[in-house]
């Protein structure tokens, strides 16, 4: 499958009201998406699905999940969330198909359409509720995405929402805001030709101010190495306040080391930097990339909580854990195992994405 956009206009183009909220806002719910196709993690199908289980088992534990998941799956869906003992009671069930489990990058970006001068009022979800609908292509047509693409146009009718249905091909991992609309992005995934052939900075500054309320986009070259989204910001660089980003840098022999030290440098000149660790290298044998882009920034935000990936590496694992410890004080920060998930390319925010309050 391809897709090409038509060039996005610059003409009236115009800061409006809409405002992507930073995740550490206070959020309604979580949307997940179930992942039933048989094609992904084919040789350890239980254990992924078992893994994923508990992870919408701990998301229960602190807020609402809206459950993606076609009625042919449901019935394994729910002896998994029984084994990972989900509440049930904050689970609601979709029977939507989709091709793949990604809902941070085929589900919508949630927005509020607020009145006066809204950046001024950080943390408060002012104004209406509205969507904004990226057409996904599955990270520039490298994957099957029909279903996928429904997401956003069927969650605007079951929430009644307005959805804002863009030209520009892009995904919500591949954006990172805070609540004063600062952004953080990647050149290799917005300027990637196999997604928006001729889109330069400036039409893509126009978008983002036009439809999430950006005023500031901090560019970063690219990301890891085997990464399948071309280098999505979520397992780079996290914004953990307004002024302070987390951002994982390697050790010298690793193959990402020169491009994390160079994207800690550049983060460094506007914003307050901590540094989380990287896991050691994830080597699995017969797969389509030689290591895995396994990273702890891909940690989920909850409103009492923090959800952090961890390897089955006990040292890095814990260290990633302990360092957002200390800059979410008022959330428990609670480490999922996420081995097994990683080997289809992504781990508890590509798998997510929070509705706010």
């Amino acid at each position: 499958m391809s897709f090409n956009p038509p060039p996005f206009p610059l003409k009236n183009l115009r800061m409006t009201s809409l405002r992507l909220p930073a995740e550490y806002e206070p959020q309604r719910a979580i949307w997940l998406s179930w992942p039933g196709n048989p094609v992904t993690w084919p040789d350890i199908r239980a254990t992924a699905e078992a893994a994923y289980a508990h992870f919408v088992a701990a998301i229960t534990r602190f807020q609402p999940v809206e459950l993606i998941c076609q009625a042919a799956w449901e019935s394994t869906a729910r002896l998994r969330l029984r084994e990972a003992r989900a509440d049930f009671q904050v689970i609601r069930f979709h029977d939507w198909p989709t091709n793949d489990a990604w809902c941070r990058d085929h589900g919508p970006l949630f927005v509020y359409n607020a009145t006066g001068d809204f950046l001024d009022l950080p943390y408060k979800a002012t104004g209406d509720l509205e969507m904004v609908d990226f057409c996904f292509t599955a990270w520039g047509g490298k994957f099957p995405y029909d279903k996928d693409d429904e997401i956003p146009r069927r969650i605007s009718e079951a929430r009644n929402l307005t959805r804002h249905r863009l030209p520009t091909v892009g995904e919500g991992g591949a954006i990172e805001v805070n609540s004063r609309g600062r952004m953080v992005t990647t050149e290799s995934v917005w300027l990637n030709p196999n997604r928006n052939p001729g889109l330069t900075k400036q039409r893509a500054e126009a978008v983002f101010a036009r439809y999430l309320g950006v005023t500031e986009t901090l560019w970063l070259k690219q990301g890891l190495i085997g990464d399948d989204t071309d280098g999505h910001i979520d397992t780079l660089s996290r914004f953990v306040n307004d002024e302070t980003v987390v951002t994982i840098l390697c050790g010298e022999s690793d193959t990402n080391y020169g491009v994390l030290r160079e994207n800690r440098e550049q983060l460094q000149e506007r914003l307050e930097v901590v540094c989380l660790p990287h896991p050691e290298p994830i080597r699995p044998e017969g797969w389509r990339e030689e290591v895995l882009p396994a990273s702890y920034a891909n940690f989920l935000i909850l409103n009492e909580a923090v959800l952090v990936p961890t390897y089955h590496q006990p040292k890095t694992d814990a260290e990633a854990v302990g360092i957002l410890a200390e800059l979410f004080p008022g959330r428990q920060v609670l480490g999922i195992p996420c081995k097994d998930l990683i080997l289809e390319g992504g781990a508890l925010h590509c798998l997510s994405m929070q509705e706010p309050l």
